[in-house]
């Protein structure tokens, strides 16, 4: 991947130590003449206005170094930066089931234009739903796709001309959920139009892998409906799809009066507690327009024929999975009443068993609506939960029930049950298979002597794996795993999987018998070394077979020999793998086992480019360091190509970190990165300012830690400040950076802690940037984060951790950012108006940027150059602005120094001229 060398600067160290401003007086000084020149220089420079909302209470608009973008009035930030956002993406890798097939598809740029987020978008029941094509809005796609083979020779991405092009395919047309036939002759694949304006509902295509010809699945009809379901394959031949029904009415109007109050109802004094959900229903009409946009059709159709079977009345389906074998499907819809409370994943729900012919067998569950689920962790909804067809069995089905009515709270053991249903027994009963006494989080399926049984507890962050056989009857568990799951030195790693004929995955057994191959990150004190190990299922005991060695970071995935089912070996194991280094970027291995897996082989069959050839030459160090209580910290330091610190002194740093939660003090300070991984910096990545000769502290520490009883937010602010305040000094003490220069950062719930840290710690940064925070938690009462306890039960703890409820307190200038449709739970951009208004208030530096139509996370490329544009203009400002100050107050003072020498030396020959001439005059 290739940037023009003519949008970077070559070197920007020297570039930007003569072009930042130096004219701002530093934080808390008269503004004089400085200001009145930044204020005329802004008036020149200013080359527009941006479409993003902003509101400002600093004195003058922030520097522009930066463009305006013609088309939009958004602004772009400098060209360094611009040039990462727009880096190619590379194709997306797909394996086929034979091993013998790779489907290479194109990316688009990853960043759309502002124009498809501004598209026509309904929030119902917590979803967003693009009404025109009947699936959920700002969906993702490829450009196109191309299959190469799949021999000893390849390396991807492979050129066009190496390829097999697909034909019939309309030219433009968007693709999603590409997928393979279970026997690789066919991908399966949807289309749209990629036209502005009215765009119709997904279309449902196939691609045959011998004649490379394309062909649409169902012409004719209105499209398929992808709100909840896409479509399946039930076997090699036949998909099961969702479709618009054809005698689908228009969407409803909505009424051009109210027809009556809203209504809500607790009459019966039933507790329900819920978070802050965002995009709920809130009318009868709202009602209507969900129906109307999740009702489809289920049909089948053979591929090889064309022939399409209807299969049952159109409902509003959320599900239809085949079995592994084909004969029945596992059917779900949703059904009123609705909720006005909470999204759809807790509306009334029946599951019901069907025949592939659509013929219904027997209801497994109806679901009733579930507002009453507790804001615990590990709290969970009543009745069936994970219904799910077994990896292991044709047509078996599985799920889970509580024992404790979905609370934690309550005691009982067993908390949780697995029960099985045959599906072609009708008359059978299900049985309990096994039960937990935490709380089950599932089965990894092997055949009927072994599976992997998961449950948990988050109260005490313990994890317990164990091994049981599903074929003996009843016998009972034998715990393989128990250990506390904060703690990532003793992770031991998760199972490796090998597909079936039936195209599920089940644990990859070696020789058949009771040995398993473990996956594990590897963590330990000099950072995270990836492993492969052999484990001994009755024994426990493991042997390595491979580990990561400096000075590279790899891991191992997919299982590449596992063709027609044949018995996994050591002897003739091949893994797919991926190699990185801290300056070269990943690339896909094979590697390959023989003599019991003691001699190891591997090629690479890939060759990406650098993806920012400007930043090739970056320093990334893993750092470590301690808090005044001890605790063991650590992140990693980023230093821009060509930095000198010697040479170059301290540069202005940017502090990057979100806060966590922990049980355990040691588990807190582990190191759970490498130091030899490659920096993938992308445009929400603080890392991209290092174009701008930045140094940056990125996931320093944060940690909150309750050893006992304790609550980790009961200390939250006096940890968080103890964090921030030894990242600074290590960042300092190390030369990097100067402590009148250090600006603190974040997302969500790093922005909430960048709010914090200027409350209650302001001598610790010049500066700070909030994106996208919640910053009042009494607007989020019913828990938040890992907090589980309530604002009634704990409203010391809510308004103490409020940076809202501190705002007189803030005195360095924050820079706040906001999409204006954020749909993350919580984090409602009221939360960043509100916080503006109380900030402005109290007469703090402060400004408020909120950008049309985005969500959480940024995602337009408008959107996204306007946020660097904002932050970048802000750090200059308030930040790099003070360093400059620092090294200006070095320089009048080193020329005072002088000056003052230069006078004493004067002075000492006026005086030897004087004592001469009273000499002179007493001879």
């Amino acid at each position: 991947m290739n940037v023009s060398s003519s949008l970077v600067q070559r070197n920007t160290l020297p570039f930007l130590k003569s072009a930042c401003l130096r004219m701002t007086a530093p934080l808390g000084q008269p503004r004089g003449s400085a200001a009145a020149r930044l204020r005329q220089t802004l008036r020149m420079v200013q080359a527009g206005r941006p479409m993003a909302a902003a509101a400002d209470n600093s004195e003058a608009t922030p520097p522009a170094m930066a463009h305006t973008d013609a088309r939009t009035g958004y602004m772009l930030p400098p060209p360094e930066m611009a040039a990462v956002v727009d880096a190619p993406p590379e194709p997306t890798l797909s394996f086929s089931p034979d091993r013998k097939m790779v489907l290479q598809l194109g990316r688009p740029p990853s960043n759309p234009p502002i124009s498809e987020l501004a598209r026509p978008e309904l929030k119902l029941a917590g979803l967003r739903i693009d009404p025109e094509t009947f699936s959920r809005s700002r969906m993702s796609y490829y450009t196109d796709l191309m299959f190469t083979p799949f021999h000893d020779a390849l390396v991807l991405p492979a050129p066009a001309a190496d390829c097999h092009h697909p034909t019939g395919i309309p030219p433009g047309s968007w693709i999603n959920y590409a997928r393979w036939s279970p026997d690789s002759r066919h991908v399966a694949l949807t289309l749209r139009s990629s036209a502005e304006g009215a765009r119709g509902p997904l279309r449902l295509w196939t691609v045959d892998t011998e004649s490379w010809q394309a062909r649409e699945v169902f012409p004719g009809t209105r499209g398929l409906n992808t709100i909840f379901i896409s479509y399946d394959w039930m076997d090699s031949d036949t998909i099961i799809a969702a479709l618009i029904p054809e005698d689908h009415p228009t969407l409803p109007v909505k009424p051009a009066t109210v027809g009556g109050p809203k209504v809500e109802d607790n009459s019966s004094g039933k507790k329900s507690q819920a978070r802050t959900y965002p995009d709920l229903l809130a009318s009868p009409h709202d009602e209507a327009v969900f129906d109307h946009l999740g009702t489809s059709q289920l049909v089948s159709v053979k591929i090889s024929t064309g022939a399409v079977t209807r299969l049952g009345p159109s409902k509003q389906y959320t599900g239809a999975h085949a079995s592994p074998d084909g004969r029945y499907l596992l059917v779900s819809y949703f059904h009123r009443p609705y909720s006005y409370s909470v999204p759809c994943g807790r509306f009334p729900k029946s599951i019901e068993l069907w025949s592939a012919d659509g013929t219904p067998l027997r209801v497994i569950a109806d679901l009733p609506l579930a507002e009453d689920i507790p804001v615990a962790f590990d709290s969970c909804r009543q009745g069936p939960r994970h219904l799910e067809w077994r990896d292991d069995k044709p047509a078996e089905l599985a799920w889970i029930e509580c024992q404790d009515g979905g609370d934690p709270a309550v005691a009982a053991e067993p908390r949780d049950i697995v029960y099985t249903l045959e599906a072609g027994d009708l008359e059978a009963e299900a049985r309990p298979l096994v039960s937990t006494n935490l709380r089950c989080g599932g089965i990894v399926w092997g055949d009927d002597a072994l599976a992997l049984l998961y449950e948990s507890e988050w109260k005490s962050r313990r994890s317990i794996v164990s091994t049981f056989s599903p074929g003996s009857g009843g016998a009972a568990p034998q715990v393989l795993f128990d250990r506390n799951y904060e703690d990532a030195y003793t992770d031991p790693g998760s199972p490796a999987l090998r597909r079936t004929r039936w195209s599920t995955y089940v644990l990859a057994r070696l020789d058949g018998a009771r040995r398993l191959l473990l996956q594990g990150s590897g963590a330990g004190p000099t950072g995270s070394r990836p492993f492969l190990d052999v484990l001994e299922v009755d024994s426990k005991a493991t042997r390595r077979l491979w580990q990561s060695s400096p000075p590279f970071f790899e891991t191992t995935s997919t299982i590449l020999s596992d063709e027609d089912e044949r018995t996994i070996t050591l002897d003739g194991l091949r893994i797919l793998a991926t190699r990185e280094s801290e300056r070269e970027p990943p690339q896909f291995y094979i590697k390959s086992f023989a003599n019991d897996g003691r001699d190891i082989s591997e090629r690479c069959i890939s060759a990406f480019p650098h993806p920012y050839p400007t930043l090739k030459g970056l320093s990334q160090e893993i750092v470590r360091y301690k808090r005044d209580d001890g605790v063991e910290l650590n992140a990693t330091l980023y230093l821009p190509p060509g930095y000198d610190k010697d040479r170059d002194g301290p540069l202005p740093c940017l502090l990057w970190a979100y806060p966590r939660e922990y049980k355990d003090k040691a588990a807190a300070g582990q190191l759970r990165r490498s130091p030899h991984h490659f920096s993938a910096v992308g445009a929400s990545s603080p890392l991209i300012f290092l174009t701008r000769g930045w140094a940056v502290l990125d996931g320093p520490g944060f940690p909150i830690v309750a050893e006992g009883d304790e609550e980790p937010n009961d200390t939250f602010l006096e940890q968080l400040t103890a964090s921030a305040r030894a990242a600074v000094e290590e960042v300092v003490r190390r030369g990097v950076a100067h402590p009148s220069a250090v600006a603190i950062a974040g997302h969500s719930y790093g922005a909430f802690m960048a709010a914090n840290l200027l409350a209650h710690a302001p001598d610790l940064f010049a500066c700070g940037v909030g994106r996208s925070g919640a910053y009042n938690r009494t607007l989020t009462p019913f828990s938040f984060q890992q907090e589980q306890r309530t604002l009634w039960e704990v409203p010391e703890t809510y308004l103490k951790m409020s940076p809202f409820m501190h705002a007189d307190k803030v005195r360095r200038p924050l820079l706040l950012i906001h999409g204006a449709d954020d749909n993350n739970t919580g984090t409602f951009t009221l939360q960043s108006e509100r916080f503006y208004a109380a900030l402005k208030g109290h007469g703090c530096v402060t400004r408020l940027v909120v950008l049309p139509h985005e969500s959480h996370g940024y995602r337009a490329r408008e959107s996204v150059m306007h946020a660097l544009y904002e932050m970048n203009a802000w750090l200059d400002r308030f930040c790099r602005s003070a360093l400059e100050g620092q090294r200006g107050a070095a320089g009048m003072v080193a020329g005072e120094d002088r000056a003052g020498e230069q006078k004493q030396g004067a002075a000492e020959r006026s005086g030897d001229a004087l004592v001469a001439a009273a000499a002179e005059r007493d001879t």
